[in-house]
């Protein structure tokens, strides 16, 4: 079993708050997120871009190994994905994630392309993830 952590702060509330997420490899360290990364221009992060980075990298990865099982040795693999951050009643809900591959595997057909893509789609850990339980423990300082 694979443990992996962030954190996420933010000191402020609301639209006027600064959010400040790190990674325990150090990939992210207090990364600025906020309101206006996610929803104008700022400079900086959000969690759908997270989100879509996760799911982008898995994919591919996932796609590769299956590749790889089925015998195939060369080849290179390029997803961009988009995550869909949508209105929902009062607040918002990822909605989707569209993931585009670009392809080129050696020796390959069409069929045996699409079923293998296809599988890696359903088994990466990241598309198994956005359909998971989520649980929260949490703790309030007086």
């Amino acid at each position: 079993m694979t443990t992996r952590t962030a954190t996420a702060r933010y000191e402020g509330l609301g639209k006027d708050g600064k959010g400040f997420v790190s990674t325990r490899s150090g990939v992210l360290r207090d990364q600025n997120y906020g309101f206006t990364t996610r929803f104008e221009d700022e400079p900086g992060t959000n969690p759908e871009e997270l989100i879509a980075a996760a799911h982008a990298s898995c994919f591919t990865m996932a796609l590769s190994f299956a590749l790889a099982k089925e015998g195939y040795e060369t080849g290179t693999l390029e997803t961009e994905t988009k995550v869909t951050l949508e209105k929902d009643g009062d607040g918002f809900s990822v909605t989707r994630s569209d993931l585009k591959l670009k392809a080129k595997v050696d020796g390959i057909d069409g069929d045996a392309f699409a079923r293998i893509a296809e599988g890696a789609k359903a088994n990466c850990p990241i598309s198994k993830l956005l359909k998971a339980e989520i649980t929260l423990e949490h703790s309030l300082d007086a």
